[in-house]
């Protein structure tokens, strides 16, 4: 059984440590609220231990922050200053039980215990166990892989609270269809669910559509426009590609974010509005901070809840599912007589590494019905080529990056992407490591004499994995 134990006093957090791994425990422990949520967000607990009274986020926001991230796991409350109304309040608000400093090692063992025996399978494990059954999958997902599992899992423990969700995955990972399941899950499924997609919108206009404008604000606002903020007032709304927005568009958003009012371009009042708020990006926003196009302090505000979409290769076990699905549902819009897929073009499909993930398998099974000519879809149906999951293949259609040719303009997009990154990072490499033999590894001399500021240039150089040591034996 692991336990997290967050406490401000370290002697609380050791001696608590000492008498649970005595007890057959594992432990782990933060000092703080603030610490405990990052541990909570990447790792199961079987029991939660929280001080009441600590600086910055207290036990309460904790059990809270539980509640929405690891449902059904009990919470220990501990403090130095009892009172009747502080232990009647920690029961109401779900802790399974109370305790006073200080206390014995027998008193917390014997708590612990009784604890552990008391965690009940949480409600939406039993919810999801029955949509699996009965549907193959979860709201408008099809799957039933382990990865996928985990995913709805967060969608059904985030959607009932008003936190905000970053939904990360690559292009065709079904980025959207988890906020609509977001959305559709939780008491605000009668209200408005709003999309954005902040690629397709120059920065002026989105301004405009997300917080509104005032007739006369600009040339061409020839009418007062409510923004999206508003327009989702009491439901969901989704910035899609949020990694796309200006840095002056971010700054604006994160007032707006913290303030939770809107003041339209050209208007003096501001307008408060009620959105469950879910972003969603296909880049490293943790990467885009690093190297400075993205504002740290939006990134900690957006990242409350991280969701991420598996890639279809990373989930292979779902593709029948997914192919047969859809397969039905083509073969309904259209109307033809086909009865399946062949079991060739089957393993094909379970060898082929999408990388425009489930968007390329949807496209790619809606063309081989229209193609089939059979009661069966053949592998030559699929026009996939001959390649496989190799990493590389040989066979007709691949290039010098190892990628198979794109089947359509989503695949060309993501490809493209993939080139870019590689050939901005092969320049970005040459740049630095030229800069710093002209300096004899020298970082200062090499960011003053490129025009980069020292922090950005030791940035670059741990993003690429440069050790100044390794190239010129100093750092």
């Amino acid at each position: 059984m692991n336990i997290l134990v967050v406490d401000d006093e370290a002697v609380i957090r050791e001696g608590l440590s000492r008498i649970l791994e005595g007890g057959g425990y594992e432990v782990e422990t933060a000092k703080s609220g603030i610490v405990a949520i990052p541990l909570l967000q990447k790792q199961e607990f079987d029991l939660i231990i929280t001080d009441l009274k600590m600086p910055g986020m207290s036990g309460f926001e904790v059990l809270d922050t539980v509640k929405t991230l690891q449902p059904g796991v009990p919470v220990i409350m501990i403090t130095g200053f009892a009172t009747v109304e502080t232990a009647v309040e920690a029961m109401r608000r779900g802790t399974v039980d109370y305790l006073v400093k200080p206390f014995a090692p027998d008193q917390i063992l014997e708590k612990v215990k009784l604890a552990l025996e008391q965690r009940k399978l949480p409600p939406e494990d039993l919810f999801l166990k029955n949509e699996l059954q009965c549907h193959q999958g979860f709201d408008l997902f099809v799957g039933q892989s382990p990865e996928m599992q985990k995913v709805y899992r967060r969608i059904l423990q985030v959607a009932p609270t008003a936190s905000t969700v970053l939904v990360y995955g690559e292009s065709g990972t079904g980025k959207e269809l988890a906020a609509r399941a977001i959305h559709n899950n939780s008491p605000r499924r009668d209200r408005p669910f709003v999309a954005v997609d902040c690629t397709a919108l120059a920065e002026a206009l989105l301004e405009s559509e997300l917080f509104g404008h005032v007739r006369g604000a600009f040339t061409g606002a020839v009418q007062t426009k409510t923004g999206l903020f508003k327009v989702a007032d009491g439901g969901t709304l989704f910035l899609d590609e949020v990694s796309n927005i200006s840095l002056s568009t971010q700054a604006k958003l994160l007032r707006v974010l913290q303030e939770r009012k809107v003041t339209p371009i050209g208007g003096t009042q501001p307008i408060p509005f009620d959105v469950h708020l879910v972003a969603a990006s296909n880049r490293n926003l943790k990467t885009m901070v690093a190297e400075g196009t993205f504002r740290e302090d939006l990134f900690f505000r957006l990242n409350i809840i991280p969701l991420e979409l598996p890639p279809l290769r990373e989930r292979k076990g779902d593709i029948p599912l997914l192919a047969r699905h859809y397969l039905e549902k083509f073969v309904g819009d259209m109307g033809k007589d086909i009865r399946g897929i062949s079991q060739e073009a089957m393993q094909f499909l379970e060898r082929y590494p999408f990388p425009g993930n489930v968007r390329e398998l949807v496209n790619c099974i809606e063309r081989a019905v229209v193609l089939t000519q059979g009661e069966l879809v053949q592998q030559e149906d699929l026009e996939l080529g001959d390649a496989v999951a190799s990493g590389r293949d040989d066979a007709e259609g691949g290039d010098e990056f190892g990628c198979l040719v794109p089947q359509n303009v989503e695949d060309l997009k993501e490809m493209k992407r993939q080139i870019r990154d590689k050939s901005v990072e092969s320049v970005e490499k040459a740049f630095v490591i030229n800069a710093l033999k002209k300096t004899q590894g020298n970082i200062s001399r090499a960011a003053e004499e490129t025009g980069m500021l020292r922090p950005n240039f030791q940035t670059m150089l741990k993003r690429l994995g440069i050790s100044v040591k390794d190239y010129f034996g100093k750092t």
